[in-house]
C-alpha cells in the first residue's frame, strides 16, 4: 500500500518483499533504530503485549510502531486489523508525520473496503492539518477505486479551489502552470483594477457637480455635459468589473482543464508487451486516440481503423478503447497491495517534483519498441470518470459515444461525438517525422 508522502523530501523507507519488488514508503524520517543503513528496511514493532518474554520497551505501544504494524498487516491483506492499528496510532499522541501516515493509510483501508466517504474524510484531515500533498493521492495505485468515486471528485474540486484549509499547494501549482499558458492575465487584471479605480475617483468628483447642475445653482456646470461624464464613468466601471470577473471565470475554467490534463497524464495503460505505463510516459512518442462507447461501437471503429493501420502508425496513432460499464466493479487483489510487479513505479505529480517525474521516464527508444497500434486501459473506472468529466466540460451528455484525439504533448487536440473518421484523421495528422509534429512536442 502506498503510504503518505510527507513534507520531508528525503524521507523514504522501503519494505522488502521476497516475491516482488520493494515498495517505496516515504513517510518516516530515517532513524538508526528503524533503518538499516544499507537496505533501509523497516523493522516492525508489534503493538501486541501477548508475549511475556519480550522486554517492556518492546511491548510499549507508540504511534510509529502501530503504523508500521498496520502497514505489515495491510501488505498481507488483513485490512480490518490494519485499520485498527492506524486508528490506535491516532490515539497515541502522534507527531505530525505519524498522524499524516496513520490518516493516509487509514484512508487506503477505507478505499479498499469501498467506504469512499470515510476515506475522503481521512484524506481531507491529512490535507488540511498535516500537509499531505495532493499529488500523492493522484498517483497512488491503491486509491484507484477511490479516485473513481464521487467523493474523490468533491475532494479534488476542493483542492482545485484552494484556500487556507485544503489543497493550497495544489492550487498554487495549478496557477503557476496557468500563468505560463496565459502570461498577460495578471497585467490585464492590473489595468482593470487601475482603470476602475480611476473611473471611481472621477465619478466621486463628478456626482457633486451633477447634483449642483440638477439644482441649477449659480455657476453650476452644464447638466448634459456633467451627466454624460458621469455616465461614461459608470459605464466604464461596469465594463471593467465585468471584464475582471470574466477573466476570473476563464482562469477557473483553465485551472479545471489543467487539473483534468494532469489527471489524464497519470492514467495507466497496458502496452502489447503487457507492460503498464502512465500516459505521461508516452508523451512525444504517440498520439493517443481514445474511443469511448459501447463495446459493439468501439469494436467496429477499431476494425475500420485496421484498414488505415500503416498510415495511422506513421502518424503515431495509438488506439485506446474504453468500454462504458467495464469500470463499474473495480478489481482489487485479495492479497497484497500496490501495483503489479510489471507495472511502472508511481511517479510524482503536481504538488511534488515534476522534473523528477520527467527525468524518471524510461528511455523513449525502449518505449517505441514496445508500442503497437493498440493499448489496453488499466483501472477503467478512472478512465471513465475522466472522460465523463471531459464530456461535461464540453457540453456533451456524459455517457455518449465519443472520441478524443491527444497531441504529442499529451493535451487534448480535439474531440467529437460518435467514432472518428479515420481517413480524415490521416489527412489531419502530420507524419511523426514532419516539422509540424516536431513543433507539437
Amino acid at each position: 500500500m502506498a503510504v503518505s508522502a510527507l513534507a520531508l523530501n528525503q524521507q523514504l523507507l522501503c519494505f522488502s518483499n521476497s516475491r516482488t519488488r520493494a515498495i517505496s514508503r516515504p513517510w518516516f524520517p530515517k532513524k538508526e533504530t528503524l533503518v538499516n543503513s544499507h537496505k533501509a528496511h523497516i523493522f516492525i514493532v508489534s503493538c501486541s503485549s501477548s508475549s511475556t518474554s519480550q522486554s517492556p520497551e518492546a511491548n510499549t505501544q507508540s504511534a510509529e510502531s502501530c503504523v508500521n504494524l498496520g502497514l505489515s498487516l495491510f501488505s498481507k491483506g488483513r485490512v480490518k486489523d490494519a485499520l485498527i492499528q492506524f486508528e490506535t496510532a491516532l490515539t497515541l499522541d502522534p507527531n505530525p508525520e505519524e498522524a499524516q501516515a496513520a490518516l493516509y493509510n487509514k484512508a487506503c483501508c477505507h478505499a479498499y473496503r469501498g467506504e469512499g466517504k470515510k476515506a475522503a474524510d481521512c484524506l481531507r484531515t491529512a490535507l488540511r492539518d498535516y500537509n499531505l500533498k495532493f499529488g500523492t493521492i493522484l498517483n497512488d495505485p491503491d486509491l484507484a477505486s477511490f479516485r473513481a468515486s464521487p467523493e474523490f471528485k468533491e475532494l479534488q474540486e476542493e483542492a482545485r479551489l484552494g484556500g487556507e484549509d485544503i489543497g493550497y499547494s495544489f492550487r498554487r501549482d495549478l496557477k503557476l502552470i496557468s500563468e505560463v499558458q496565459a502570461p498577460f492575465r495578471g497585467v490585464r487584471r492590473f489595468f482593470y483594477v487601475a482603470f476602475s479605480a480611476a473611473a471611481g475617483i472621477s465619478l466621486f468628483f463628478t456626482l457633486p457637480r451633477l447634483f449642483s447642475a440638477i439644482k441649477g445653482d449659480d455657476g453650476a456646470p452644464d447638466l448634459w455635459e456633467t451627466a454624460g461624464n458621469a455616465a461614461i464613468n459608470i459605464g466604464g466601471i461596469i465594463v471593467l468589473v465585468a471584464l475582471f470577473f470574466w477573466d476570473n471565470k476563464k482562469e477557473e475554467e483553465q485551472l479545471a482543464q489543467i487539473s483534468r490534463d494532469e489527471t489524464l497524464s497519470r492514467l495507466p495503460l497496458r502496452l502489447s508487451t503487457n507492460r503498464v505505463v502512465e500516459l505521461m510516459q508516452l508523451r512525444d512518442t504517440v498520439r493517443p486516440v481514445i474511443l469511448a462507447g459501447k463495446k459493439e461501437t468501439v469494436s467496429l471503429a477499431i476494425q475500420k481503423a485496421e484498414r488505415f493501420r500503416t498510415e495511422l502508425l506513421r502518424r503515431g496513432v495509438l488506439v485506446v478503447p474504453v468500454i462504458w460499464g467495464e469500470g463499474g466493479t473495480p478489481q482489487v487483489e485479495k492479497k497484497g497491495f500496490g501495483a503489479s510487479p510489471k507495472a511502472a513505479v508511481a511517479l510524482p505529480s503536481i504538488g511534488e517534483d515534476f522534473e523528477k517525474r520527467a527525468q524518471s521516464i524510461t528511455a523513449k527508444s525502449k518505449l517505441k519498441a514496445e508500442i503497437r497500434f493498440r493499448a489496453e486501459v488499466v483501472s477503467p473506472e478512472e478512465w471513465e470518470r475522466w472522460i465523463r468529466d471531459q464530456q461535461k466540460s464540453e457540453g456533451v451528455t456524459p455517457g455518449e459515444d465519443v472520441y478524443i484525439i491527444l497531441r504529442l504533448d499529451g493535451r487534448v487536440r480535439r474531440s467529437g461525438k460518435g467514432m472518428p473518421d479515420w481517413p480524415q484523421i490521416v489527412q489531419e495528422l502530420p507524419p511523426m517525422e514532419a516539422l509540424l509534429s516536431k513543433l507539437e512536442r
